[in-house]
């Protein structure tokens, strides 16, 4: 038998050692911890507003500093109306919400390029994280629909949805200038009409009834139900079911809500629970814990959790909405607690992310 040559024997001694470099480096990665998942997020929020009725507040990346991990996507707003600051009023008093005086409220269209620029400051990652919404036209005006066009036009790639905007609301509604919102005004057909054609969703709030009822005021229930009618191609969401500071529930509301979602005319639709006096009255007893528990239970699908937080300060303020929820969450499945808080949201926002831009494509030149 022939002896190995030189080259033979440096092969040999190469293979040798890649063997054990490569047993080496086997055990140290065995020896390593497997990587743990980044978290999931407790929530995607629905329905949060960047700036207060000022216009002030806090910048799109402070909110994501503010909210860290915990929350994964958001529908990003302003608030579509400001609050004048009348000094024949209030004098050097300066109003800093709606309540804070009796001048009145205008519509804010400058809050759409607001946004569409702290959106468009972000980098691609955390643009990721939200959904910008158009919120600065004026419900009563049949030109609402052309300024909603105008600025999809204007900001391509950006926006996804309409809203929050306002038809009926506990003291606000009869401040702001100009014509009263109605459910029953072409304007507003004539939006719902656009957000069907370019597949924007639309996050309308209008309450459920008036202020403080009479045995004599009817509620707002039928008009509601015979907008959501009209519009079958519209994907609406309606913010707070209807609830507000003053407007309590109506007489069974689960009931009136379950016939809404039991009807197929209304498969589009859905509900956002969000705001804290949503989540008192929910939290109200261990009978109304159990009845909405169990109304979500049977319909996971059809309800969206959000803050309805304007411009916090810390993430204690931020928070304390979801928090009230616990004893809710406590009495849901996994599945459908994660549908509420995060699946809905996708579902909705991911299919008006690709319709929107579908539109845009065609029609921006």
């Amino acid at each position: 038998m022939r002896s190995a040559g030189f080259p033979t024997r440096m092969l040999l001694a190469a293979l040798a050692a890649a063997s054990l470099l490569t047993g080496a480096t086997l055990a140290i990665a065995a020896a390593k911890p497997a990587k743990t998942p980044p978290a999931e997020p407790l929530f995607h929020d629905s329905h949060f507003h960047l700036t207060n009725y000022i216009q002030e507040g806090i910048t799109a990346k402070e909110y994501l500093s503010l909210v860290g991990n915990k929350v994964g996507r958001t529908a990003l707003f302003g608030i579509p109306l400001q609050q004048t600051w009348s000094y024949r009023v209030d004098g050097e008093n300066a109003p800093k919400y709606y309540l804070d005086t009796d001048a009145g409220l205008y519509y804010y269209s400058f809050t759409d390029a607001y946004i569409a620029q702290q959106y468009r400051g972000l980098t691609k990652a955390e643009q990721a994280h939200f959904d910008p919404m158009i919120t600065g036209f004026n419900p009563t005006d049949m030109y609402a629909a052309d300024h909603i066009k105008r600025v999809l036009t204007t900001f391509p790639g950006v926006f996804t949805g309409i809203g929050e905007f306002t038809i009926h609301k506990e003291f606000v509604a009869a401040k702001v200038a100009g014509d009263v919102a109605s459910l029953t005004d072409p304007a507003l057909d004539r939006i719902l009409d656009f957000a069907a054609e370019s597949g924007l969703v639309a996050l309308l709030h209008s309450d459920i009834a008036k202020p403080f009822p009479k045995s004599y005021t009817a509620d707002y229930l039928s008009d509601i139900k015979a907008l959501f009618r009209r519009h079958p191609k519209t994907s609406i969401i309606w913010a707070h079911i209807g609830l507000g500071r003053v407007v309590h529930p109506i007489d069974d509301q689960v009931a009136a809500t379950e016939q809404i979602l039991r009807d197929p005319a209304f498969d589009h639709v859905n509900f956002d629970i969000s705001w804290d006096e949503v989540a008192k009255y929910a939290v109200a007893s261990d009978e109304s814990i159990e009845r909405v528990a169990e109304l979500f239970s049977r319909y996971p699908n059809r309800f969206l959790f959000g803050t309805d937080t304007v411009a916090p300060k810390d993430p204690k303020a931020y928070f304390a909405v979801y928090e009230m929820w616990a004893p809710v969450w406590a009495k849901l499945s996994l599945e459908t607690k994660r549908k509420i808080t995060k699946g809905n949201y996708e579902r909705l926002f991911d299919a008006a992310r690709v319709k929107v831009r579908a539109w845009e494509k065609a029609n921006v030149k």
